[in-house]
């Protein structure tokens, strides 16, 4: 491991975010695959699927029907749905406390103000496929997304190269869990069918899930069309650890993160022991060599990191000073990968440092509001003057006359009121 010691050198060197993982040749890839779905809509769905999965799927098969559900159900071993249930009910457990509800406050004069919440109506989800089957990320998205309200779900997911069959897993999931809709699909082509829409795939409002360089890069470009949970870099782990934390178990986490392509870890260390373990053991990734826990809180701050593990004497006192993570894990036995499958909480969170401003997936996710206004006449008349100053300052008139016409003594509207 890398060995760097917290200075202002250092500080610039980590400073991340989505900017640094730019490429423009995946760039110009995305765009150009992008305009195509946009354009020639499944069959391009089935060229770029033959291309990049190697499966020739007839345009039939991009459904998942549920003939090819059940014989999912007959593949799985017995155990997995009663392991599968425990899970999910953690996960719903926990985003049933956190929804949003409407609420209205009465001002003076009969103004009433308020705030409406609605879950989206047609959300899509992206489930990797290409190292692995992501089983886990299907419940980590679609229960928040369920507990929120969304009317239907669409999942998109590649197709396996030896079979052209979804992973049977993934499948059983799926259903178990309500979802409506199941494609064959998976990379940029399915983040353009999502986002555009074709004859086989309905546009949808949201697009959430992780995914490669491209799927990542399509969600950037494709925002705008439809709204997207995050755009997120490789995932990563930092820990901050001081000399009572367990050398093993910091070796496991740090390790356990290469399994992910692209995946990063990074130690943030007061203990000289500690650096000196974490070298001789593992190769890859960065120690930060820092002064004290509290400018180790510093360097957590500045990474952002996706999963942010804290092994020191005090973890509750170290977690009080951490701003920017997308999931905090306090004390040796909370590892990131009780996070990643059962614990409850979405394992899909910001990385790359863009913790500093995107929240975790969450139910919340799922949720738009709508301002609610309501004034009485007598209420318009009290604003009357504000308002006829702001729009002359504004050299908008016409919104002026539009309240002024409100409180025209002959409009039928005033007579009624004052008849009432």
């Amino acid at each position: 491991m890398q060995v760097l010691n917290w200075d202002k050198q250092t500080q610039k060197k980590l400073r991340r975010d989505y900017a640094s993982y730019f490429d423009p040749k995946v760039f110009k890839k995305v765009n150009r695959i992008l305009a195509e779905v946009r354009q020639s809509g499944d069959l391009a769905l089935r060229r770029y699927t033959r291309e990049f999965d190697g499966v020739d799927l007839p345009l039939k098969r991009l459904t998942v029907t549920q003939g090819d559900i059940n014989r999912a159900f007959e593949k799985i071993q017995v155990h997995f749905v009663p392991l599968l249930k425990q899970i999910t009910e953690n996960v719903r457990e926990y985003y049933e406390r956190e929804l949003k509800r409407s609420f209205e406050i009465s001002g003076r004069n009969g103004v009433c103000l308020g705030k409406q919440y609605e879950a989206l109506d047609r959300v899509g989800v992206y489930i990797p496929a290409g190292t692995a089957p992501l089983v886990s990320t299907v419940y980590m998205t679609v229960i928040p997304a369920k507990v929120a309200g969304v009317k239907k779900i669409v999942i998109c997911t590649p197709p396996r190269r030896d079979t052209g069959d979804v992973d049977p897993h993934i499948l059983a999931v799926s259903n178990l869990l309500g979802v409506n809709e199941i494609y064959r699909v998976g990379g940029v082509q399915a983040i353009g069918a999502m986002a555009f829409g074709t004859k086989t795939i309905a546009k949808v409002d949201k697009i959430v899930g992780p995914g490669n360089a491209y799927v990542t890069e399509a969600k950037r470009q494709v925002y705008g069309f439809v709204d997207i949970d995050m755009v997120a870099g490789p995932s990563e782990v930092a820990i901050i650890a001081d000399h009572t934390a367990n050398p093993d178990f910091v070796t496991c986490d740090l390790l356990a993160q290469t399994e992910h392509h692209g995946g990063i870890g990074y130690l943030i260390t007061n203990s000289k022991k500690m650096i000196e373990t974490m070298r001789s053991r593992i190769d890859t990734g960065i120690i930060i060599q820092v002064k004290s826990i509290q400018e180790a809180c510093d360097v957590a701050n500045e990474l952002a990191a996706e999963h942010l593990e804290i092994m020191t004497e005090e973890p509750e006192k170290v977690r009080k000073c951490i701003r920017n993570a997308g999931a905090i894990f306090i004390g040796s036995y909370s590892p990131a990968v009780i996070g990643d499958y059962i614990a409850g909480p979405s394992h899909v969170l910001p990385t790359g440092g863009t913790a500093r401003y995107f929240s975790p997936l969450s139910a919340s996710t799922f949720v738009k509001s709508s301002q609610v206004i309501r004034y009485t006449r007598e209420a318009l008349g009290a604003a009357k003057e504000h308002v006829q100053k702001l729009t002359e300052m504004e050299g908008l008139y016409l919104h002026r006359i539009s309240l002024e016409a409100r409180l025209a003594q002959n409009t039928p509207e005033a007579g009624k009121e004052q008849a009432g």
